[in-house]
C-alpha cells in the first residue's frame, strides 16, 4: 500500500489490532512512506509562521512521531528542541533522522505519556501536528491541562485543525465511518487502538483553549487541496493578564 516502501494491507491490519503504542512500533520503520506523516507543505506553512514568532529558546514537539517537526523546528531554535512520544519504535527513528538535522539546538527525546508531561514550564513552543487524532474529545481538557503547563507565559501551542466539514463532503462520511470502525474495534477488542478523525477541531477547540488562559489566533495559511485546514496559535496569558475582563 501507498509507497512501495510503505507498509503492506497486512502489516496495517496487524498495527490496528495491536495497542495504541505497540501500533506505532511496528509501523515506525515504514510510517514516513504513509499518508500519516505530516505531509512537506504543511510543515512548510507552519514553520513560515513560526519564524514569524517571538524568539524560541525551546521548543517541544508534542507527540513527534519520527522527528519531522523536529526537524522543521531545530533551526528556528537556539537552545533546544524536545520531542516527547510514547512509541520507542518511533523515537528510535526519530534519533536516526535527525543526527544530520540543519541547526544547532540541542535534541532531545523523551518517552513518556502526553497526559503526564515531564517537564516545567519551560518551553516557549509547543507544537502538535498530525497527531491530535490520538486525543478522545474525553482527554481534551486533561492534554490542555498538560500543553498550558508546560509553557511559559506568553509561550505558544501551535497546530493545525479544521472546522467540521459538510456533510455531503466525502470528509465527512471518511471520517465518520473511520470512526465508527474504530469504534467497533475497541469494543470489540482490548486494548484500544486511539485513533479517531475529526477530533480537536473548532470551534469548540477554541472555547476550551480560551478557557485554559490562552489568547487564540486562527489563520487560513493553506490553499488548494489543504485550505480547508487552519493554523492555530494559541498564546497562554502571562501571570499579570489572567483573569482579565472576567
Amino acid at each position: 500500500m501507498f509507497h512501495p516502501k510503505g507498509p503492506t494491507f497486512f502489516e496495517l491490519t496487524h498495527q490496528c489490532f495491536s495497542s495504541t503504542e505497540r501500533g506505532y512500533d511496528l509501523l515506525a520503520p515504514k510510517f514516513d512512506f504513509t499518508p500519516y506523516r505530516t505531509p512537506d507543505t504543511v510543515l512548510s506553512v507552519v514553520g513560515e509562521h513560526i519564524k514569524q514568532l517571538a524568539s524560541i529558546d525551546k521548543a517541544l514537539d508534542i507527540c513527534c512521531g519520527t522527528g519531522a517537526v523536529m526537524q522543521m523546528l531545530r533551526p528556528l531554535c537556539r537552545d533546544l528542541v524536545v520531542g516527547i512520544d510514547f512509541s520507542r519504535g518511533m523515537l528510535e527513528v526519530a534519533r536516526q533522522k535527525n543526527e544530520a538535522a540543519e541547526g544547532r539546538a540541542g535534541l532531545d527525546y523523551i518517552r513518556g505519556n502526553v497526559f503526564k508531561m515531564p517537564f516545567d514550564a519551560k518551553f516557549d513552543l509547543a507544537v502538535c501536528l498530525s497527531a491530535l487524532g490520538h486525543i478522545c474529545e474525553r482527554d481534551m481538557t486533561r492534554f490542555l491541562d498538560q500543553v498550558a503547563g508546560i509553557l511559559k507565559p506568553g509561550g505558544r501551542f501551535v497546530f493545525v485543525t479544521s472546522y467540521k466539514p459538510p456533510v455531503w463532503s466525502k470528509n465527512f462520511w471518511f471520517s465518520y465511518a473511520f470512526n465508527a470502525a474504530i469504534s467497533v474495534r475497541n469494543m470489540l477488542f482490548r486494548p484500544p487502538f486511539i485513533m479517531y478523525y475529526l477530533t480537536f477541531i473548532l470551534p469548540g477547540v477554541k472555547i476550551l483553549l480560551e478557557n485554559h488562559d490562552f489568547e487564540v489566533e486562527i489563520k487560513e495559511a493553506f490553499e488548494g487541496e489543504l485550505s480547508h485546514l487552519r493554523l492555530v496559535t494559541a498564546t497562554l496569558r502571562s501571570v499579570g493578564s489572567r483573569g482579565e475582563g472576567l
